[in-house]
């Protein structure tokens, strides 16, 4: 290789990269870091070590049960099984009741929820209450306290309540088991009342229907002067048959006078065939009487008044099942009354915690970490990326 060659192939070979250093921008970063995440952490990690008080943790679960005996009256439908029961479960009344305002009202008024979350706020104000705080802000704040587990296949609810002593814990979860028992026994109370009530008014209707329907026929009865259509008509039938089997007698008669004698004017064929003529106009007009005959006050022919009597008979009888059906209804509902068809079944009594458990400080720092730090990479990303454009 030629001098020259040499000279120019170590001219395209470009001198090696200087050693790494640290740029103004690379101490910006780490100032950022610094400001962003860890002052912010250590800050958190300072609050919730030496500021935070300690919460306790009474856990409690309980359920609905209903009487294996089989109620007719719902917690909240009365008579359900009759006309259906409610959309909602009794789980699901009692998880919007532990949650709502009228529960906290009750219990801050017999336990003074204010004074008991709002005493540390002065050093905790962030896990503890503000004592000017309202009847909303407590609410809101019972949401933070009171953790509910519900499971909706099972209608199994259990309850962790939290408070800054472990007496408290316990007391407040014994009652919120109280109040939900109050409110089942007055859903109860409530159900049992409308069951009997709407039993008691089926009772009246049926009996004002059956009352009316027997009128109506004693009304049909003195106005055609007739007590059992029925048995009337058995009555012509059997005038009938009679004048039916005479004529079959008096045909034989006459048979047997035709053969016996050959003198056609002879007396006892005279009488004989008018025997025949007068029987069988008889079973004509008596026929006849079925269809034209007026019988009743309007003047109705037999066919007709025979449908209204039948008509007034479906009526009774109809009206005399619905009464049956409503009195059994009412037995049933008054069987119930003195039974109690639900009733709230405790699984696990309160606890009385002996460790505080909240607030979880080590997962509250490694949170607040993750998300400062996923904060923190973000804006870094977002300033580079404007940088390396312009």
């Amino acid at each position: 290789m030629g001098k020259q060659a040499k000279q120019a192939f170590q001219a395209r070979i470009k001198p090696a990269a200087k050693p790494a250093t640290l740029k103004p921008r690379h101490f910006g970063l780490f100032a950022s870091l610094g400001v962003v995440v860890l002052i912010p952490l250590f800050a958190i990690a300072f609050y919730m070590f030496v500021f935070a008080e300690d919460q306790y943790a009474s856990t409690t679960g309980f359920t609905v049960r209903q009487n294996e005996t089989g109620a007719a009256t719902d917690l909240l439908g009365g008579l359900s099984q009759i006309t259906g029961g409610g959309a909602a479960t009794d789980a699901d009344i009692l998880y919007e009741f532990i949650v709502s305002q009228q529960l906290v009202q009750r219990l801050n008024e017999e336990l003074d929820l204010v004074a008991h979350y709002a005493e540390p706020h002065g050093r905790d104000p962030f896990f503890s209450l503000a004592p000017d705080s309202t009847i909303e802000d407590l609410t809101d704040y019972w949401g933070r306290v009171v953790r509910i587990s519900f499971e909706s296949g099972s209608g199994l609810l259990e309850l962790r309540v939290l408070a800054f002593t472990p007496e408290m814990a316990q007391t407040l979860a014994l009652a919120i088991i109280e109040e939900s028992t109050a409110l089942v026994n007055e859903l109860n109370a409530n159900a049992r009342s409308d069951a009997m009530t709407f039993a008691e008014a089926d009772v009246a209707t049926a009996v004002d229907r059956l009352r009316a329907a027997r009128e109506a026929l004693t009304t049909f009865r003195t106005t055609t002067q007739i007590v059992d259509p029925e048995s009337d008509l058995q009555g012509r039938m059997g005038v009938l048959n009679n004048l039916q089997q005479q004529l079959a007698e008096a045909l034989i008669e006459y048979d047997l006078l035709t053969e016996n004698t050959s003198n056609p004017t002879d007396p006892r064929l005279l009488q004989a065939s008018r025997r025949i003529e007068v029987i069988q106009d008889r079973i004509q007009q008596e026929r006849e009487n079925f269809t034209l005959d007026d019988i009743g006050s309007a003047g109705e022919d037999y066919p007709t008044l025979m449908a209204e009597y039948e008509g007034l008979i479906v009526d009774r009888e109809f009206a005399e099942q619905s009464y049956t059906a409503a009195l059994t209804a009412l037995d049933v509902a008054r069987t119930n009354a003195v039974r109690q068809s639900r009733y709230l079944a405790v699984y696990i009594r309160p606890t009385l915690p002996e460790s505080a458990e909240f607030p979880r400080r080590w997962v509250t720092i490694g949170v607040a970490a993750l998300f400062l730090l996923l904060g923190w990479s973000i804006m870094a990303l977002v300033y580079y990326s404007i940088r390396d454009r312009q």
